[in-house]
């Protein structure tokens, strides 16, 4: 974790260097990767702790609106949290709504609205974190309060790349499938909740281990897709699976929300 937090910190202050930005996004789990492991049994930190810290003293240090999620511990539980921090000091967090799939093993839904009011940018502001972003609910959630902007961060890891025989087949079949869907997804939530969206993604080779399978690993990808939209869906930044790590930088423009797009009635985006 420490080696994950001091190279988030190195990308931070690159990416200030280079772009100027008012806002700078990293993802979800910046401090230890999503995935299904037991070695991230030990990854949740007090929700001050160290990810916290280094969050909130970049915003102050370098006068910008920061974001970036870890799992925290509160009380006797943890969450999926997402921290937006300000210059001024002033502190937001949403915690994940709901868990899926083997985020259950590491922490509990939240029950927060999700979206807040930011001093900074003046306008008020979604966080969405994870696959929160694939489901309707989150952008109904989030179009309902009227946010004027959408950010957060994802952590989607694919399938196995290479397990062998039909198995092949199968997973590299889904992993297809998962890359057209994390591309499209940005835009599909702009053109819903009718306003810009940024999101930070996890990206590159990662191996953690099989549900139900001990001692069977599963290498994978981490599937990328950092975008910036505007309100309209069109992408005016991104990086890729295949561009790696970086940072990119856009500009929009900040407004009433104004949806493009009607809230689907099932229960995720895409055709999960």
């Amino acid at each position: 974790m420490e080696a994950n937090l001091l190279r988030v910190e190195e990308l931070i202050r690159d990416a200030f260097r280079e772009h100027s930005p008012e806002v700078i996004l990293v993802p979800e789990g910046c401090s230890s990767p999503n995935v299904f492991a037991k070695v991230l049994l030990g990854s949740a930190r007090p929700v001050d702790g160290q990810p916290f810290q280094m969050l909130t003293r970049l915003a102050r240090e370098l006068g910008c609106v920061i974001g970036g999620g870890f799992v925290a511990v509160r009380g006797n539980d943890t969450f999926g949290t997402y921290v937006l921090a300000e210059p001024d000091g002033s502190i937001h967090l949403h915690d994940k709504d709901i868990p899926t799939a083997w985020e259950n093993n590491y922490y509990r839904r939240g029950d927060d609205a999700g979206v807040v009011r930011s001093n900074s940018l003046d306008c008020r502001v979604g966080l969405m974190s994870g696959w929160e972003w694939a489901r309707s609910g989150t952008s109904r959630r989030v179009r309902q309060a009227g946010a004027q902007l959408v950010l957060g961060g994802m952590c989607w890891p694919s399938m196995p790349t290479n397990w062998p025989g039909p198995l092949k087949l199968l997973t590299s079949r889904e992993h297809r499938i998962w890359k057209e869907q994390a591309r499209a997804l940005p835009g599909q939530v702009a053109r819903i909740t009718g306003a810009p969206v940024a999101i930070a993604s996890h990206v590159g080779p990662i191996t953690g281990e099989t549900p139900l399978i001990p001692g069977l690993r599963w290498p994978t990808t981490m599937i990328g897709e950092s975008q910036i939209c505007d309100r309209d869906g069109m992408v005016l930044a991104r990086l890729s699976e295949e561009d790696g790590e970086g940072h990119v930088s856009a500009e929009v423009q900040l407004g009433e929300p104004a949806p493009a797009e009607s809230i689907p009635d099932s229960y995720w985006i895409p055709r999960m």
